[in-house]
C-alpha cells in the first residue's frame, strides 16, 4: 500500500463486521432441531458459511441457492451430525429470514472502527438490511450519525430504505453521492465475496473483505483480518 491509495473515505457493511446472528436465538433453533452445538463454533461458522459467496456467483439469479448454500455449510460448520442437518436447517432457515437476527456485536469490532476514524476518513455504513440498521448499531453502541455512545459516521445507507441491494451498484452509488467523492478514492468492507467485492467492484471502490479465518488466501481481491489491522495499514501508508 502507497500513500496514493490511502483512501479518502471507508465504508462499511454491518452484517460480519460489526454483529453477527443472535447466539441465543441461533443456538435455541439448535436444540429444537435436537442438536447439541458448542456455542464457540458459531461466529466461525458465519464466515466459513459466508466464504460459500465467490465472487463467480450471480446472486441477483440465484438468491435462492447462494442463500441455501450459506445456510448448509453454517449447518456443516457448527458439526451437526449429518443425519440432523435436514432438520437443523429447517429451524435455521426459519430464524436467519429475520433481519432482527443480527443483534451480536463483534468483539473489537468498534475499537476498530474507531481505530479507523483515528486515521482521518470519512466513515459511513452501506448495508443489506430491513431499514432499521441505524437505530441497531446506535442502540449497540456501535456506531451513529452524529455524536453518541459510538463512533461517529456520516451516514447509514440501508437497502430497506434506498430500494435497492448490493450487489447493485446503485446503492454503493447513494453513498458516494452523500460523500461527494470519486469512488476511486473509496474502500468498501464485507464480508461475503458476491454481494461485498462484486458490489464495490461494480460501483468502482477498492473492496475489501473481512477475513478472520483467513480462508481467502487465494482471492484476487484485498483483505483484512479487522478493522483495527486495516487501519493500522492506512495509519503505516499515510505515514510514509
Amino acid at each position: 500500500m502507497t500513500s496514493a491509495t490511502v483512501p479518502s473515505a471507508v465504508l462499511l457493511d454491518s452484517g460480519g463486521i460489526f454483529v453477527l446472528p443472535d447466539p441465543a436465538r441461533v443456538l435455541g433453533a439448535f436444540e429444537r432441531a435436537e442438536c447439541d452445538v458448542d456455542p464457540s463454533v458459531l461466529t466461525a461458522a458465519h464466515y466459513r458459511a459466508a466464504a460459500r459467496f465467490t465472487t463467480d456467483i450471480d446472486v441477483e439469479a440465484g438468491w435462492a441457492e447462494a442463500w441455501l448454500g450459506y445456510l448448509q455449510t453454517y449447518v456443516e460448520a457448527c458439526a451437526v451430525d449429518h443425519v440432523q442437518r435436514k432438520e437443523a436447517h429447517r429451524h435455521i432457515d426459519s430464524e436467519f429470514a429475520d433481519a432482527a437476527l443480527w443483534v451480536q456485536p463483534i468483539d473489537g469490532a468498534k475499537d476498530g472502527l474507531q481505530a479507523l476514524a483515528d486515521t482521518g476518513v470519512r466513515l459511513g455504513i452501506v448495508s443489506n438490511a430491513d431499514g432499521l440498521m441505524a437505530q441497531r448499531l446506535a442502540a449497540f453502541e456501535i456506531c451513529q450519525v452524529g455524536p453518541g455512545m459510538g463512533v461517529p459516521v456520516e451516514f447509514v445507507v440501508d437497502s430497506g430504505n434506498v430500494g435497492v441491494m448490493k450487489p447493485d451498484p446503485r446503492i454503493f452509488h447513494a453513498a458516494l453521492d452523500l460523500l461527494g467523492l470519486d469512488a476511486e478514492a473509496t474502500w468498501y468492507i464485507g464480508d461475503m465475496p458476491a454481494i461485498d467485492v462484486v458490489g464495490a467492484r461494480r460501483a468502482g471502490l477498492r473492496p475489501f473483505l473481512m477475513d478472520p479465518l483467513g480462508l481467502h488466501h487465494d482471492a484476487d481481491y484485498d483483505r483484512t483480518t479487522s478493522l483495527a489491522s486495516l487501519a493500522a495499514s492506512i495509519s503505516s501508508a499515510a505515514d510514509r
